[in-house]
């Protein structure tokens, strides 16, 4: 499916649920979760899981999971349960084997959307969620063709569904920005991984050496 067809069929999907089925969001952080929970609240009985093995360092990552742990309670939230699987970052690593030296946007992300998105999917089927899906479309570096069709892959592997989603679409990012700014959220410079840290670094470094003295 083409990019901007997501939302509609989101729409469709929204428009013909019966009552509000329970769905499992994966999240990455609390600016990417606020603009999603928004929406989705009003939809879904709605559990966050926590799965992110390739957020580097341990801190960085600790970080990001309390962040989100805050914003559910100030934002009046309670309701939303927050699940946080072990944290293993040699799941990510086994993953990304062989792509270390691929870009930001390569086939190093592509390994990484499918790894967590495959274990919300497994967890979503092993504890009667019929419905999930990632708040990874929110942001406008990631690539929702691959983030939904992985998604949809993984829904008919597990024989769970998929809500299909470009929640960036409909100034969702735009909104996540303002939600970032009126709850004092950490916004991280860097996507998550240790490669992607090392990446933003040298843009960085490269941009202050080009500034005039």
């Amino acid at each position: 499916m083409a990019q901007g067809g997501y939302t509609k069929e989101m729409d469709g999907i929204i428009a013909s649920l019966e009552g509000r089925p329970r769905l499992l969001l994966h999240a990455c952080c609390a600016p990417c979760s606020s603009a999603v929970l928004e929406l989705l609240d009003r939809h879904f009985e709605l559990t966050i899981f926590y799965y992110n093995p390739n957020i580097a360092p341990d801190e960085e990552y600790h970080r990001r999971e309390q962040e989100l742990e805050c914003f559910l309670e100030q934002a009046g939230y309670p309701h939303i349960t927050l699940i946080e699987p072990e944290y293993a970052p040699a799941e990510f690593y086994a993953a990304a084997r062989g792509l270390e030296q691929e870009p930001e946007k390569g086939e190093r992300c592509t390994a990484c959307y499918k790894l967590r998105l495959e274990k919300t999917a497994k967890y979503a089927a092993e504890n009667g969620f019929p419905w999930f899906t990632t708040t990874l479309s929110i942001s406008p570096v990631k690539d929702p063709v691959r983030i939904n069709s992985i998604g949809s892959e993984m829904a008919e592997k597990y024989g769970v569904s998929f809500l299909t989603s470009e929640f960036r679409k409909r100034d969702g990012y735009k909104r996540s920005l303002e939600l970032s700014r009126e709850y004092g959220l950490y916004r991280q410079d860097y996507c998550g991984c240790v490669f992607s840290m090392r990446e933003r670094r040298a843009q960085q470094e490269a941009a202050a050496r080009q500034e005039p003295a």
